[in-house]
């Protein structure tokens, strides 16, 4: 059985995945969109900067996240300015460390999807009148929603394993930012082996559900296609 404070870190991970995915999808499939449609020469440049977290150590994402929230840094300045409590260590910023984290694993998929959308289809929509705005959500959501749920899916997983990034920013702090993964180490540390086999084991399960629901729904939309 789990413990209480396991199951305090299992809810507060679920909710940051939660707040993180939702956050990622609003924002991830406009500028998917965008990736997919632009002729912009100097595209490739906002390309490497999403793609960017998939090679850089967590480690130093969260360093320059901490210094950018510390009370002297450029959004520890703004939230002062603005009467808001410092990011560092807080809930708060540990979701804006996991939107950056995970960014490329919702925006990659979602944008995969918008290109292998065709002009014609599109000119087609336009031709009965439908505006861009119209055919975005009537045409251009319904095709790619295989990368659409695929992008949140393994942005959702992403953000329940992190842990570079929550331990710079965020710090252990029980029920505020102790998410399962530092939970984990604080039970390796010390020799707790069968506490850590049991968060472990649920990180387990629930990641080969996830994998399942991307895969089964893929499979599922190309036989629907065919």
């Amino acid at each position: 059985m789990l413990t209480q404070p396991e199951i305090n870190a299992l809810w507060l991970t679920f909710r940051l995945a939660l707040v993180t995915t939702t956050i990622l999808v609003l924002l991830g499939a406009p500028l998917a969109w965008w990736l997919a449609r632009t002729k912009w020469r100097f595209q490739f440049v906002i390309d490497a900067i999403i793609a960017l977290p998939l090679v850089l150590p967590p480690t130093v994402l969260g360093f320059y996240l901490l210094l950018a929230f510390a009370p002297d840094g450029p959004l520890g300045k703004i939230t002062s300015a603005l009467g808001i409590e410092p990011l560092a260590f807080t809930f708060q910023g540990l979701v804006i460390g996991s939107v950056l984290y995970s960014l490329p694993f919702v925006v990659q998929p979602i944008q995969t999807a918008f290109l292998s959308i065709k002009q014609e289809q599109l000119e087609v929509a336009a031709t009965l009148g439908s505006s861009p705005v119209s055919r975005f959500f009537s045409v251009v959501l319904p095709m790619a929603r295989p990368g659409i749920i695929t992008g949140a899916v393994l942005g959702f997983a992403h953000t329940l394993g992190e842990f570079g990034v929550v331990l710079m920013i965020g710090g252990n702090i029980p029920d505020s930012t102790r998410v399962v993964s530092i939970a984990i180490y604080d039970q390796v540390e010390s020799l707790n082996y069968a506490g850590a086999h049991r968060l472990s084991a649920v990180l387990l399960v629930i990641s080969f559900l996830l994998l399942v629901i991307v895969y089964g729904t893929n499979r599922g939309f190309r036989i629907s296609s065919s």
